[in-house]
């Protein structure tokens, strides 16, 4: 693999309400043109995995906004941040969209980008992922769910801030989604995942969903004892190639120079419609 000098910054951006919200941001140096992400971070917060996370995916020649979600509760260790930001209920998912729209607009001003965003999530912001993407459908060219849990929401479990079962916005997805989940995961389960797919198969979504035996959830966290090196490994080279097809780009798309051991177990599904263009 080249290495590439990567610039990074925190930047200040306009969120929901007109709340000031800061966020990490990592690049290759230079004017670009780059294919852009937004990555929302998983329920323990804007940490350290994150952070190192975001640079990774611009080594791979991604321009990376990382919003910090979790702004309105103060600043301080990451996991006290998240403690009494699920003390106030968490974020409402209007928030959550509002911020990651004004990631995406903040891209799309800057000189480096080439146009095109999409968006990653992990843990919560899987499920965030998916309703950015049926929410604000024009702002997004490309989505990746990571283990998101309740996607699919019961209505005994909706409330002010999470009003509406994302599944049920599915109608109006408009890019090609990307779904990475462990088999061995408790939210979402395997069954859930089948209910998700079977909507998008109805609606005719384009999408491809890779489940990894031996996984369960958060199994990128390298570091928790969840993570699975092998399986992580391939999803995450599988992500990049996903997102440098449909963010139109000149972004490296690389496998592994090697596997570490045997190839995972995993089973691909999807619908990926043909077109005549």
């Amino acid at each position: 693999m080249t290495y590439r000098p990567i610039s990074t910054e925190v930047v200040k951006l306009t969120g929901y309400k007109n709340d000031e919200i800061e966020a990490y941001v990592a690049r290759p140096a230079g004017d670009g043109p780059l294919p852009s992400i937004v990555m929302i971070h998983h329920m323990p917060g804007w940490d350290d995995w994150t952070i190192e996370l975001a640079f990774k995916f611009a080594n791979r020649g991604f321009a990376v906004i990382a919003p910090h979600l979790y702004s309105r509760f103060g600043p301080g260790d990451p996991d006290d941040v998240a403690a009494r930001a699920r003390g106030f209920g968490g974020m409402s998912d209007d928030q959550v969209v509002g911020d990651v729209d004004a990631s995406s607009r903040w891209l799309r001003s800057q000189g480096f980008s080439n146009g095109k965003v999409g968006v990653i999530g992990f843990c919560s912001g899987g499920r965030q992922t998916f309703l950015v993407a049926c929410r604000i459908p024009e702002a997004i060219d490309a989505a990746v769910d990571c283990w998101g849990g309740s996607v699919i929401q019961d209505a005994s479990k909706l409330n002010e801030q999470q009003p509406v079962s994302p599944i049920t916005l599915a109608e109006n997805l408009r890019s090609p989604l990307l779904g990475i989940f462990g088999n061995e995961d408790e939210s979402p389960t395997p069954q859930e995942v089948d209910q998700t797919e079977a909507e998008l198969k109805r609606l005719g979504k384009t999408y491809e969903f890779y489940r990894y035996e031996g996984a369960g959830h958060a199994f990128w966290s390298t570091d928790r004892y969840r993570y699975r090196p092998e399986q992580a490994v391939d999803s995450f080279n599988k992500t990049c190639a996903f997102f440098s097809r449909h963010l139109a780009s000149a972004a490296r798309q690389t496998g592994p120079q090697r596997w570490i051991g045997p190839a995972p177990k995993v089973t691909l599904t999807g619908n990926v419609p043909l077109r005549s263009s």
